[in-house]
């Protein structure tokens, strides 16, 4: 966990640093395409942040009030995350679109250098958090890994705005602004996509039935498990907790029952690290 930590600051400090530097270059350069990059780079700084206050407050251990942990605050962050967003994409789309009726500046050649560089900058953070992020099943570290993923997208369609209009200034010379324009719709996209997938965590939504699959064959694979009648899991930050109906011999005492239901939970929680704990109901198998 602090290895996420430790990428969520290393990001707000990346991002920060092209913000700075898209913004400066966009204003100086006369670039919309570029300046609209940089804002949409310094909100990157605010929602990188945000993941990490939802990573500090998604460890806390569980209390009397909250037997499965904190780790939904974890998903709220993304819902969150998403909503700015789509206040950030409408902004940038509007200024985009409204100042493209009075351009006259043709845009500097320099500007398409920042632009470039975030690209790459962009590709190397979203390799790292979506790998880590996947790993410790983060839905807020895998969002802000889509973020910068859609922070590079936005930067190659601002670097084509941009280099249009260096073209041939005389046909292309609003594309610049156009350019904006569609790094904001870009970014409202984004948010949609954020905030359907941490809603559909909220709502309780179960993993994939691969996922479902293999709980039940490590389950099954248990000694003395006669079948598994149900099975459901939910996630409850970075793990799933799994809800399991187990059939075994009616004529067992229920201290026997009671070991295969621990060794099974014992099972499942080493072969699958990505879940939490499995509440375990034995109940009788009549073939």
């Amino acid at each position: 966990m602090e290895r996420a930590r430790q990428i969520a600051i290393l990001g707000m400090v990346v991002s920060g640093l092209l913000a700075i530097l898209k913004i400066t270059v966009g204003w100086l350069a006369h670039s919309a395409a570029v300046s609209a990059d940089g804002f949409e780079s310094a909100t990157d700084v605010f929602t990188s942040g945000l993941v990490l206050v939802g990573l500090i407050l998604a460890t806390r251990p569980a209390d009397e009030n909250h037997p499965y942990g904190h780790g939904r605050v974890e998903i709220l962050i993304g819902l969150l995350l998403g909503f700015i967003l789509a206040c950030a994409g409408g902004v940038i789309a509007w200024h985009g679109l409204t100042g493209a009726a009075d351009e006259k500046t043709v845009p500097s050649a320099y500007a398409v250098g920042p632009l470039i560089f975030s690209i790459l900058a962009k590709f190397w953070l979203v390799l790292l958090k979506s790998r880590h992020g996947r790993q410790i099943g983060s839905s807020s570290l895998v969002a802000d890994a889509a973020n910068d993923g859609i922070d590079m997208l936005s930067g190659v369609v601002a670097l084509g705005a941009l280099s249009l209009a260096l073209y041939d200034p005389a046909r292309f010379l609003r594309a610049d602004h156009y350019g904006a324009f569609a790094v904001g719709l870009i970014v409202i996209a984004t948010a949609g996509r954020v905030m359907y997938e941490s809603a559909m965590h909220l709502m309780d939504t179960m993993p994939d039935e691969r996922s479902m699959l293999k709980i039940r064959e490590v389950a099954l694979s248990v000694r003395d498990v006669s079948g598994v009648e149900k099975c459901f899991a939910r996630k409850t930050g970075f793990k799933y907790h799994v809800d399991l109906h187990l059939e075994v011999d009616p004529e067992i005492t229920v201290r026997a029952s009671h070991e295969i239901a621990t060794r099974v939970r014992d099972t499942i929680r080493q072969q699958l690290p990505w879940v939490a704990d499995v509440l375990v109901h034995v109940e009788p198998y009549w073939g």
